[in-house]
């Protein structure tokens, strides 16, 4: 199964300046990106604050939330809550289908999948914006090499960067 890392980040490199900043800070072209790219592959990773921070299951894919909270249960058919490692997740996708999952965050779901060696792509829009404090791409060090595929401006004031990691 394809697994991509889809991330809007600033350019001090912050995806978040806490677990529960609301990511309207990205711009309306980030947004459209990830519905995109999210729609294609459908299904979506992702933490429980950060489905929290969202607050819904994001329409017309299957969403994953990962947590420790076993008490969680869904009230929605598309939305799946788990304490199940990287691996059984996405092995239990492929049961059901699905081909690609993207990764939408946050930081500790993120290094979870590239501790397993997991994430086969790396989608980051850069926002111009600085917050100068504030969570990372990963909650611990990873190690990966990357190979550049695409660079593509978004409106007026967005990057796209699209890397894939070499195995």
């Amino acid at each position: 199964m394809k697994v991509t890392l889809l991330m809007a980040i600033t350019l001090d490199g912050k995806i978040g300046k806490t677990p529960d900043h609301f990511p309207d800070w990205t711009g309306p072209e980030d947004k459209k990106l990830f519905v995109s790219i999210t729609r294609r592959a459908g299904a979506v990773i992702m933490g429980s604050k950060t489905y929290d921070t969202i607050g819904m299951p994001l329409p017309g894919r299957k969403n994953v939330v990962l947590t420790r909270d076993r008490q969680r249960v869904s009230q929605w058919d598309n939305l799946w809550f788990t304490d199940l490692p990287p691996q059984a997740v996405l092995e239990t996708l492929e049961k059901e289908g699905y081909q690609e999952a993207v990764l939408a965050g946050g930081a500790l779901v993120n290094s979870l999948f590239a501790e397993a060696g997991l994430i086969d792509d790396i989608i980051v829009t850069i926002s111009p914006t600085i917050f100068g404090y504030g969570l990372s791409l990963f909650t611990q060090e990873i190690s990966m090499e990357l190979q550049l595929k695409d660079v593509e401006r978004l409106g007026r004031d967005l990057v796209c960067l699209t890397y894939s990691v070499k195995k």
